[in-house]
């Protein structure tokens, strides 16, 4: 799961961003551009699936379950404190539903209220995240949980490999994506060797 950050990338638009990301087998784009609201983030988001349309890329909008729908994504991601997944779900049954959280605790209550995954991390430490929870309990949460658990945080190609032998359904980053043109670093990510 590639996570945009328009900042992070800012001489590809994030249209251009798709095309390449489905292109390069990428299965998921998540939209997270917090700083854009209201129209701006649905005209982005119209765009972006318009860009990956005919492909098998699907489209998740962090957030805003409004806004996918009206864009016709293929889902939303939730923060771990915010809008109940269940909730979510029942309100937009045509949306796969996501939600963020940073230990088995939330994981658990994620998935009893009806998340269809969950985004664990982060694994390794970031510049943006204080504690890194670690391959051990990355592994836990895949063997305790019964829906599909993607792992985040600090992870580049270096180290997929050894998150890849703790069984989650996939990866999530935002900076690997970067390290290198796009259909290479996707390899990179999906064919680590075992650490």
């Amino acid at each position: 799961m590639l996570v945009s950050d328009r900042r992070a990338h800012p001489s590809l638009a994030l249209p251009d961003l798709a095309r390449a990301a489905a292109a390069a087998g990428v299965d998921a784009l998540q939209v997270r551009e917090k700083d854009l609201h209201g129209r701006a983030l649905l005209a982005l988001v119209r765009e972006v699936v318009a860009a990956g349309a005919g492909s098998a890329l699907r489209v998740i909008v962090n957030g805003r379950p409004d806004v996918a729908r009206l864009a016709g994504a293929a889902g939303v991601h939730l923060p771990a404190r915010g809008l109940p997944a269940g909730d979510v779900r029942a309100a937009f049954p045509e949306l796969t539903v996501g939600v963020s959280c940073h230990g088995l605790d939330e994981a658990r209550r994620a998935e009893q209220d009806g998340a269809h995954y969950v985004v664990l991390g982060p694994v390794f430490a970031t510049g943006a995240k204080d504690r890194a929870l670690g391959l051990d309990a990355l592994g836990e949460a895949v063997r305790a949980l019964s829906l599909p658990v993607v792992a985040i945080g600090g992870i580049d190609a270096a180290r997929a490999g050894a998150v890849w032998e703790r069984g989650p359904a996939a990866i999530a980053a935002i900076r690997a994506f970067l390290a290198a043109p796009l259909p290479e670093a996707a390899r990179a990510l999906r064919d680590a060797p075992p650490a």
